[in-house]
């Protein structure tokens, strides 16, 4: 039972990775704080179903090893990273080739120095060097011919050195329009930046903010992405673990905020010092009137497992012909072997928008089509609907928008920032530092780095 004082300085309503994220900053600067769940879990969106020995993430989002707030995070220092193979393999037309690769030896040295710089401790590199390298069983040709490979080749190795204050400075304008107008070809944003930014913001018609989309291809040229080992629901457990026990609070519904209390269904008013309300943006408007709500954009994602692994690389596939409901699709056992028991294969595939009538039947033929194999003896192990998984990012987006509302409340979210784990990490960041600021307590212990996740040998 939680008593109506609380005893804390601030509470937090929401468990995902941004409230959490924030409860351990103003925890380390010695601000005791309660977070509310009313779920009956950690989480949020970023919460794993188990199912006779598999993992199923609920929202198949990637992370990068290139985020920063992955290594600035309390808490995260032993969060184990899986990154997939370098670069992406895409299906365009009518088959599977190899995109986004590190373009030399030294962009494929540079590739590994930055994933050895994710090791701690530093003894873990020959294993990281594994990780970065695994053995390639297969051999598919590259996407477009030597010039459309080089002139990908040298727009990724220039964006992932353009610092972010110069990304941000750019004219804003759809994606899709700033990728023309910096005469991308056509083949070359249809056959991968297309398909590629759909997979990374979950917006396949590219009408994202041009900075927002710039970021995200920043985080894939300097970066390899990557899924946090054993689940998506790692990462918040982790966080939420490493916090003073009974700080979290779940199954404990908040109905009602003000900068000094909140009101819960179950306990009635605790009293506080300040509120931050750390939920998805449509549960957040309904505690804050008057809050926008972004567009938000429904994401399926469906999980089946085979006898065999239709890819023996742990490459994410991209379709680019657009010839079926699946966007991006990925034998998530070849990346985390975790997720699955010993000989079964995990395959997860990722819709966006509504799932379409038929859902299996349609799924297992464009399924079948992408990987060149039979899937009518997959089995269907789970489809996870959600309708308001990602905010969408149409220009103009403020990718800072405010998370101090006035003196006492405050809000967080990927609603408030870019619409990625990173983006919801940093507005964590960004609320409890406005917090303490109001609160007048010095946060200067917040500046030293943690140690950086780890990531696992494949």
């Amino acid at each position: 039972m939680i008593e109506p004082a609380s005893g804390a300085d601030v509470v937090i309503v929401g468990a995902g990775v941004a409230g959490l994220s924030a409860a351990h900053r103003l925890n380390s600067a010695g601000v005791t704080t309660l977070v509310l769940e009313g779920a009956p879990c950690v989480g949020g969106r970023m919460t794993t179903e188990k199912v006779d020995g598999f993992r199923l993430d609920r929202i198949g989002r990637f992370l990068s090893t290139s985020y920063p707030e992955l290594r600035l995070t309390p808490g995260l220092d032993t969060l184990v990273l899986r990154p997939f193979a370098p670069g992406v393999l895409v299906h365009a037309e009518g088959r599977v080739h190899r995109a986004g690769e590190p373009a030399s030896a030294g962009g494929a040295r540079g590739a590994l120095d930055a994933a050895r710089a994710l090791v701690s401790p530093p003894r873990r590199a020959r294993q990281m060097s594994a990780a970065i390298a695994p053995p390639v069983s297969r051999a598919f040709p590259p996407l477009g011919g030597p010039l459309d490979q080089a002139r990908l080749a040298a727009a990724l190795g220039r964006i992932a050195t353009v610092p972010v204050g110069r990304l941000l400075a750019r004219p804003e304008r759809p994606a899709g329009q700033a990728l023309a107008a910096r005469g991308m070809p056509a083949r070359t944003v249809e056959g991968f930046l297309r398909p590629l930014l759909a997979a990374l913001l979950c917006d396949p018609d590219l009408t994202s903010s041009s900075r927002c989309a710039d970021l995200a291809l920043r985080a894939f040229a300097s970066g390899r992405l990557c899924v946090p080992e054993g689940g998506a629901d790692m990462l918040p457990e982790l966080l939420a673990g490493a916090l003073p026990p009974g700080t979290v609070r779940t199954g404990v519904r908040v109905t009602s905020v003000s900068t000094t209390s909140v009101t819960t269904a179950e306990h009635g008013e605790l009293r506080c010092r300040a509120v931050l309300v750390a939920t998805g943006a449509r549960d957040a408007a309904e505690l804050l009137p008057g809050l926008r709500v972004p567009p938000l954009r429904p994401v399926t994602v469906v999980h089946h497992t085979a006898d065999e692994p239709p890819l023996t690389d742990a490459a994410l596939l991209l379709d680019a012909d657009r010839r079926g409901p699946v966007a991006h699709t990925a034998v998530v056992s070849q990346v985390d072997p975790s997720r699955a028991p010993v000989g079964r294969a995990l395959v997860s595939s990722t819709i966006l928008g509504p799932p379409p009538a038929d859902l299996d039947r349609t799924v297992r033929a464009h399924l079948a089509a992408l990987y060149g194999t039979a899937t009518h003896r997959w089995e269907l192990l789970a489809v996870h609907h959600t309708p308001d998984a990602v905010p969408a990012m149409p220009p103009p987006h403020d990718l800072l928008r405010p998370v101090r509302l006035l003196a006492g409340l405050y809000v967080c979210g990927d609603h408030r920032d870019t619409g990625t784990v990173q983006g919801a990490l940093h507005s964590g960041h960004r609320a409890a530092a406005a917090l303490l600021a109001d609160l007048g307590v010095d946060s200067a212990p917040q500046a030293t780095p943690l140690p950086a996740p780890t990531a696992a040998a494949a």
